[in-house]
């Protein structure tokens, strides 16, 4: 197993590379996150060594047991400050907020993308994570959707970056949001779109700074029934009366007979909303899906990891340059 977590920091070992996931999401997904980077890493490792240092920013709010893990399983974010990474990955979380800027955790956030811009090679930002680090650094705010985009998408390869090396010409990946970056916007403050989804806008873009900032607007780490279990917390919280609206289905996710039965359930859960229905969903929807995305996802996360290797390797060999000399010359690799 190439990848493992570690808490204990003993420096630099040469050909590993220490990776950080920051872990920013509440509740049940705290753990099964952690698990999907995790044997996503792992599946694109290969011959790389990864040490896996785990953390969460401070202020977002998290449930009795999600903290317990956190202080039993997780770095300290004040052991970061001070500690240069390889790379990071930046999860979202579930927003509280319409404006960002109005989190709880907004300043932590500001700080985490100024520290990262510094002290990585590469990171990763994903889905809400990446709304805030191009709101902070560009100033382009997320625009809402009328209907979240919610399901499987077709993303279209429209470069030929090394981040999208080897990755089919049309993909299949998960997205689950409601805002969305213009692309325009994106592209006139220097951004590079890799692959586009249909109907959702850009899925993966980039930028150089002094770290080569990635952005997720979809989530390739998704396990197969991670939409699944979205829906059903959805159709939860309406049971509950936690809120107002029924979720829509995820698109092109569910089979034609298992769609038809859910569409059925909604209806009389519209009429006689009770938390009772959901086992009854539990039941239609448990039969095991294929996932259709893992192939992609772990060539993309492949590709990254030679990108962390090389540009370690790079800045290992070129000490005797200047900081500058050395990020130009990663910068203009990055852009091949």
């Amino acid at each position: 197993m190439p990848v493992c977590f570690s808490h204990d920091w003993s420096g630099d070992e040469g050909d590993c590379l220490d990776i950080g996931l920051v872990n920013n999401m509440p509740g049940k997904a705290l753990q099964a996150t952690e698990r999907q980077f995790l044997t996503l890493l792992d599946s694109a490792a290969h011959d790389v060594r990864v040490r896996l240092w785990l953390y969460a920013l401070p202020d977002v709010p998290r449930t009795t047991s999600g903290q317990r893990h956190i202080d039993s399983f997780y770095s300290s974010i004040d052991h970061l400050w001070d500690r240069p990474l390889d790379g990071l990955i930046v999860t979202g979380m579930e927003p509280r907020a319409s404006n960002l800027m109005d989190e709880p955790h907004w300043a932590s956030m500001t700080r985490l993308i100024e520290w990262a811009d510094r002290n990585t090679c590469s990171t990763i930002w994903s889905c809400l994570a990446a709304h805030a680090a191009v709101l902070h650094t560009d100033g382009i705010a997320r625009r809402r959707f009328s209907e979240k985009r919610f399901g499987l998408f077709e993303c279209d390869r429209i470069s030929d970056h090394q981040l999208v090396a080897g990755v089919p010409s049309t993909v299949i990946l998960p997205h689950s949001r409601w805002n969305d970056v213009p692309e325009a916007e994106l592209t006139a403050c220097g951004y590079r779109v890799l692959t586009r989804a249909r109907d959702a806008g850009a899925d993966i873009f980039v930028k150089q700074r002094k770290s080569l900032f990635v952005f997720l607007q979809g989530h390739p780490e998704y396990d197969a029934n991670t939409l699944q279990l979205e829906y059903i917390r959805d159709v939860g919280r309406f049971l509950r009366r936690e809120s107002d609206k029924y979720p829509a289905l995820p698109l092109d996710y569910f089979d034609r007979d298992t769609a038809t039965a859910l569409t059925a359930l909604q209806a009389r859960a519209l009429c006689d909303p009770r938390e009772e229905l959901l086992a009854e969903m539990n039941a239609l929807t448990a039969r095991h899906r294929a996932n259709r995305w893992r192939s992609p996802a772990v060539r993309i996360y492949c590709n990254w990891l030679a990108y962390l290797h090389d540009a370690k390797a790079l800045r290992s060999g070129m000490q005797s340059f200047s900081k500058a000399a050395v990020e130009q010359i990663i910068a203009e690799r990055a852009t091949v």
